[in-house]
């Protein structure tokens, strides 16, 4: 019966701890207006705009990165511990490899999005859906645009189109 208490304790810890990071990541893309609050105050806006776009995408990648590492460092810190059981050892093992796995896809989406003509892009794959944040083309985001970065990220990661959400960085 305690080998059950325990377990079910770890498997809360650990489904907690991801959620965190998986909060603290959406977190940041909800915010560009903060982001670029502080460019915007110049008088030079095309290439304020640029740098503050140029921000965004850094400071969300970073953030984003750091939440991953986070949740990495945690589950790592599980497996390796002599106190939990080998069902929960070989759960964070898979998660971590996932985690892994989704680095590496958001990675490969952001430079196939590039590779359309696009200045920039962050992804976010999350358990059932993936954001994409995109600096937009002049004149916006356009149904082409959204169809050609929907099609990119549906064949990188196999997810419906409805579960793909596109925003335009302003």
């Amino acid at each position: 019966m305690k080998k059950i208490k325990k377990r079910g304790a770890v498997y809360g810890v650990i489904a907690l701890l991801l959620c965190a990071a998986v909060y603290l990541n959406w977190s940041y893309v909800d915010a560009p207006d903060e982001l670029l609050a502080a460019g915007e105050t110049n008088t030079d806006s095309t290439s304020t705009s640029a740098e503050g776009e140029e921000d965004y995408f850094a400071a969300s990648r970073l953030s984003r990165e750091q939440a991953r590492d986070e949740a990495v460092s945690t589950l790592r810190e599980l497996s390796e511990s002599e106190e939990a059981d080998q069902a929960a050892k070989d759960e964070a093992a898979a998660q971590i490899s996932a985690l892994a796995d989704d680095s590496v896809t958001e990675a490969n989406i952001e430079s196939l999005i590039r590779a359309k003509g696009y200045a920039d892009a962050v992804v976010m794959i999350g358990d059932s859906s993936v954001n994409v944040v995109v600096a937009p083309p002049d004149g916006g985001l356009q149904a082409t645009d959204v169809t050609v970065i929907k099609d990119i990220v549906v064949s990188e990661t196999g997810v419906t189109a409805g579960q793909v959400k596109i925003v335009e960085a302003e």
